[in-house]
């Protein structure tokens, strides 16, 4: 088997603990694959007054444990991700925007998936041992690093692969493969089906041959890692990434009815069970901790790793992350903005870590944040310490946490796409209300310059770019200057690099 697992063998029993303040703080890093900004119940979408607004899509799914989790912490109304997965899980790992580490595409396994005019030279080889990684520094700071679910971190036969050699002191079910051979115990998840086990799951024989889902399976997995550290008495950074909500739309039947009478289509009802699936180990990992004690000392980060992929509208539709246009793999809002929630799971106000990073309860933040800036953050909690020649772009969300506004924090971000995908050879960039789509080999229909305010026009239904010469150039020159910087790579025509035009 190409791809590997690994944990940590031997019986424990563990009961409940005493935590005491001093013990450095456990951190979970709850990931989603493919979940977009509205495939749940939590409202983050905001009204005229910038409040929260319900929208049909919150209605439609049923996500009990996020709601929980955002009344115990706080939603950002404008949290980036890139378009896909692999850029933006090598932007968690390392504190880079996908301009400066180049991952800039979903990394295909077996071959170099660049694309018609792609950026050549992008990196699909992936992480490697070399790079300054998020576990890797946890570990060093004495936490037990523990990786559970989908990795996509680097190809077949290549360091990433592999999530042990990152960082990470456990690897649970992680390897090349950025979606399941399928969700079915009974499909051994790919591996007893000769139709999936080309992408099937590694490492889970026990529950082969059950009627336990993935996601099921994958819980049960991560909670006795938890129980492992406690025994350890090691802090624990769990990275909690599912395979779910990505394809294939497998219905998960402990959810089925809640969906049976809607009048949507198959698929659309299928992918509900999976969020609903998600939810489901969201909440059993909340009550695990307070189970064990240590609840006042566990801090929680949810987010999605770029825009929605549900299965509802089209590329460039108002549909699946509506009321924002697009879904994942596009240059729209609804391709990289993504749901993300952080709570401590219970409130204790001695707690030495909650009062270092305070996280407000019920909160809603409208300031903007990215998936970048998780590495800067869960460092400076865990007191983990970064060489002083590490390039990095992310920034502490630190105050943003705490419910209030960071003056000194730019409202900016990049998503930087040199391959053709649902659209081709684009960079946008957000800077305040005002949004930048960049096409580097526009034809047709499609223009160089797109300009989008956000405030005015959430669902970038109409181009301002004729009628703001002075604001598009300003824009475009920043864009450039930041691409500039990052040592970016760009399309390529016969040969020969495209890079931006200054209007």
């Amino acid at each position: 088997m190409k791809c590997r697992f690994a944990i940590a063998l031997g019986v424990v029993t563990v009961t409940a603990v005493s935590v005491s303040a001093a013990v450095k703080p456990n951190i979970i890093l709850f990931l989603v694959d493919d979940m977009g900004w509205q495939d749940t119940s939590v409202p983050f979408h905001t009204g005229p007054d910038g409040n929260p607004r319900k929208h049909a899509l919150n209605d439609w799914y049923r996500t009990p444990s996020m709601e929980r989790l955002a009344k115990r912490g706080i939603r950002f109304s404008d949290f980036y991700a890139h378009t896909v997965c692999s850029p933006t899980r090598a932007s968690i790992m390392t504190g880079q925007n996908s301009a400066r580490h180049r991952v800039t595409n979903f990394i295909s396994p077996e071959r170099k998936n660049t694309g018609a005019n792609g950026a050549e030279e992008w990196n699909w080889s992936g992480l490697s041992r070399e790079d300054v990684t998020l576990p890797g520094l946890l570990r060093k700071a004495g936490y037990r690093t523990i990786h559970v679910g989908k990795a996509h971190f680097g190809p077949v036969n290549h360091e990433g692969e592999e999530p042990l050699n990152l960082g990470f002191d456990v690897n649970i079910a992680g390897c090349a493969y950025g979606q399941p051979g399928s969700y079915f115990g009974e499909d051994g998840y790919g591996n007893l089906n000769p139709k999936r086990k080309k992408r099937a799951v590694p490492g889970l024989e026990k529950y082969h041959k059950t009627d336990t889902f993935l996601s099921e399976a994958l819980t049960i997995e991560a909670k006795t890692a938890i129980d492992q550290s406690i025994d350890e008495k090691k802090p624990f950074f769990l990275y909690m990434s599912h395979y779910a909500v990505h394809s294939p739309f497998q219905s998960d039947k402990r959810f089925a009815n809640h969906y049976a009478e809607s009048d949507k289509k198959k698929p659309a009802k299928a992918f509900a069970t999976l969020v609903a699936g998600m939810d489901k180990s969201l909440g059993d990992l909340m009550n695990h901790v307070e189970t064990k004690g240590i609840a006042d000392n566990t801090v929680i980060f949810f987010l999605g790793d770029n825009g929605s992929d549900a299965p509802l509208g089209g590329d460039g539709d108002i549909a699946s992350s509506a009321p924002l246009r697009g879904k994942k793999g596009s240059k729209w809002e609804g391709g990289i903005r993504v749901p993300f929630i952080a709570a401590w799971m219970s409130d204790n106000p001695k707690n030495r870590w909650q009062q270092r990073m305070p996280i407000k309860a019920g909160g809603f933040q409208r300031q903007l944040g990215a998936c970048f800036d998780l590495f800067p953050t869960i460092t400076e909690l865990a007191e983990a310490g970064l060489p002083g020649d590490l390039s990095t772009d992310g920034h502490s969300l630190a105050t943003l946490l705490s419910g209030k506004r960071d003056s000194d924090r730019q409202e900016i971000f990049l998503s930087h796409f040199p391959h053709p995908r649902r659209d081709k050879h684009f960079t946008t960039y957000r800077d305040g209300d005002w949004k930048l789509i960049y096409h580097y080999l526009p034809t047709g229909d499609v223009k160089r310059y797109s300009l989008f305010n956000l405030k005015a026009d959430p669902t970038e239904s109409k181009n301002v770019a004729l009628q703001n010469p002075k604001l598009l150039k300003r824009l475009t020159q920043a864009m450039a200057n930041q691409l500039a910087d990052s040592d970016a790579l760009y399309p390529l025509v016969d040969g020969k690099e495209i890079k931006p035009i200054i209007p």
